[in-house]
């Protein structure tokens, strides 16, 4: 599997959508998940960028990210 350079995460309530791609620009993962798979999920990947939807939830929600993952 090639290696994920960048994902890309759109929040809501309780289904997230994945969206990670490599340095080429290919597809690599394209997932919906629940809210309590994402933190897994991201545990797995190895360190790259992650843009996080801007809406009103998404500052707390990545405040707690990056607490988390640094």
């Amino acid at each position: 599997m090639e290696k994920v350079t960048a994902v890309g995460l759109d929040i809501a309530k309780q289904v997230f959508q994945v969206h990670g791609i490599e340095a080429g620009g290919g597809v690599v993962v394209r997932r919906k998940l629940r809210r309590g798979d994402v933190v897994g999920v991201f545990e797995a990947l190895p360190s790259c960028l992650i843009g996080i939807e801007a809406c009103a939830t998404g500052p707390a929600f990545s405040c707690g990210w990056v607490m988390r993952f640094g």
